[in-house]
């Protein structure tokens, strides 16, 4: 049964014929295949059990109705009700676009290999509900990423919690033979690696001269011309001062080499800026005279206005920390210029004593199934805001113990733990309190089992959303560990056991 408030806001679903499928083949002999099988037919049932595929079409519903009116605003237009053919169009995309997604998270497949083994399985296009009488439309690589950006994370998450919310009732329509059990939860906080190089200061202001003539290149090649020399000369300077930078190191002697090989770059790398600040220009206003839409073009000016923002933040710093030799605090680096957002971790692990990415907060339950997440955009934030916010979201109440390691204790979360009744099983900073708290058994307890969320990280992180995470933006990529987290937790309670048939007929 779908949440109460959700069913007051909610379109309506107009009804539809299903199309009919073929059935899927028998295959014998195989015992893996036989266990994904059944592992996707349970999470087929799951979805139209707990009616969490109708939510999902429902917030989509929702979603586009968002941006339609969006778009007829910036336009100055009437508004405009969808019809009915296209409200039925948009229900079965939606529909395709959940379970596409689903099943891409959990093969851990990137859109090209996902869209052939897709067009290759009978049983995936079962699953997808792709599978015709007629020849089969698959989609491609394009379409895939655009059904998982058809929801942001917000449209997600209720989707995630309505199902745990079934998952922890005793009559709830998954069937479960034992309920989900959501009041303790093991908390902990980590890093999670986007895909950028090694932020090195000299390597930033070549990335930069690369992206700025490159996008020079496409424009000139639409006929937009402005006097300079040719693009694919910077290029090769850019790249040969890149490699004589590399060679010098940091050896005894090589310091004013360095120094002198980081004013050739800063040169070029203004003279690049300025060139492709002419060539944007120039575009911006004669863009009809091109070939290029209106939306291409203006990709191409975003990605020279997005450089050229962030480009003398990055010289200034490799000119503070190569010439002028001094230090610059994490707070104000830029690690990469695509993904501004992207900050240092310092983890002081072995083979993970500083990495570069976002931070994310995961608590888990007892079975191993995620209850709440959030993606840090920016730098890295102190875990006791993290638990802060993550209790704002228990909406429900069902936390009832809170496990963490001690970097989540502090007396603030004491005392809203005991204000909330929350029972606090927190690791303690203040070595004479964790004395005292290891003599009591049910802390020893939950301490032991909070072993096994790094393990539960391990498995989100690499098996689910990726290591590293090769979305780009914080909105997209908070999106991705939304979708991760679904699919995870419709893997993990498709695995748990079932009531068995007699049960059924005592209920009933």
């Amino acid at each position: 049964m779908l949440p109460s408030h959700l069913l007051k806001t909610l379109p309506r679903l107009l009804p539809e014929q299903e199309e009919l499928q073929p059935p899927v083949p028998t295959v014998l002999g195989s015992v893996d295949y036989r266990t994904w099988r059944e592992r996707l037919e349970r999470i087929d049932e799951i979805l139209r059990r707990s009616r969490a595929e109708e939510l999902f079409v429902r917030l989509a519903l929702v979603e586009r109705q968002r941006k339609a009116v969006a778009a007829v605003e910036a336009k100055g237009e009437a508004k405009t009700p969808l019809s009915a053919g296209d409200q039925l169009r948009l229900q079965r995309r939606a529909s395709v676009a959940l379970r596409v997604t689903i099943a891409r998270r959990i093969t851990g497949e990137g859109f090209r290999p996902f869209a052939a083994r897709l067009a290759d399985s009978g049983l995936l296009q079962w699953f997808c509900r792709l599978s015709r009488l007629d020849p089969i439309r698959i989609p491609g690589k394009s379409e895939l990423h655009r059904f998982q950006e058809m929801a942001r994370e917000a449209d997600v998450r209720p989707v995630v919690q309505h199902v745990l919310d079934l998952a922890t009732k005793r009559d709830s329509p998954l069937e479960l033979e034992q309920r989900v059990d959501l009041a303790t939860q093991f908390l902990d906080s980590t890093c999670v690696t986007l895909n950028i190089h090694y932020p090195t200061d000299w390597v930033l202001l070549r990335d930069a001269t690369r992206t700025l003539m490159k996008a020079t290149i496409l424009i000139r090649k639409r006929g937009l011309k402005v006097r300079m020399k040719e693009p694919a000369g910077f290029l090769k300077r850019m790249n040969q001062l890149a490699m004589a930078m590399s060679r010098q190191g940091r050896r005894g002697g090589q310091k004013k080499a360095r120094k002198k090989t980081l004013r050739a770059i800063k040169r070029q790398v203004k003279i690049a800026a300025e060139h492709a600040r002419r060539h944007r220009d120039l575009l911006q206003r004669q863009w009809t005279k091109t070939d290029l839409s209106r939306q291409e073009a203006q990709l191409i000016i975003d990605r020279i206005d997005a450089i050229r923002e962030r480009l003398p933040q990055a010289i200034r710093q490799a000119h503070e920390r190569i010439i002028g030799g001094r230090q610059v605090l994490n707070e104000e680096k830029v690690l990469s210029l695509y993904e501004g957002h992207a900050a240092v971790y310092v983890r002081g692990k072995a083979g993970a004593d500083v990495e570069f990415g976002s931070q994310l907060l995961v608590a888990e339950a007892r079975s191993g199934v995620i209850t709440d997440w959030e993606l840090v955009c920016g730098n890295p934030e102190h875990d006791t805001a993290l638990l802060r916010r993550s209790l704002e979201r228990d909406e429900a109440k069902r936390l009832k113990t809170v496990v963490a390691d001690r970097g989540f204790d502090s007396k603030a979360v004491r005392e809203e733990l005991k204000a909330r009744r929350t029972g606090n099983a927190i690791t303690p900073r203040d070595p004479s309190r964790l004395r005292a708290r290891r003599r009591e058994a049910r802390f020893c307890e939950l301490q032991q089992r909070r072993g096994q969320t790094e393990a539960r990280i391990a498995i989100i992180k690499n098996d689910f959303v990726g290591a590293p995470l090769l979305s780009k933006g914080h909105e997209n990529q908070a999106r991705q560990v939304a979708w991760s987290v679904l699919a995870h937790n419709l893997w993990l309670l498709a695995g748990l056991p079932m009531k068995r048939k007699s049960e059924f007929r005592k209920a009933a």
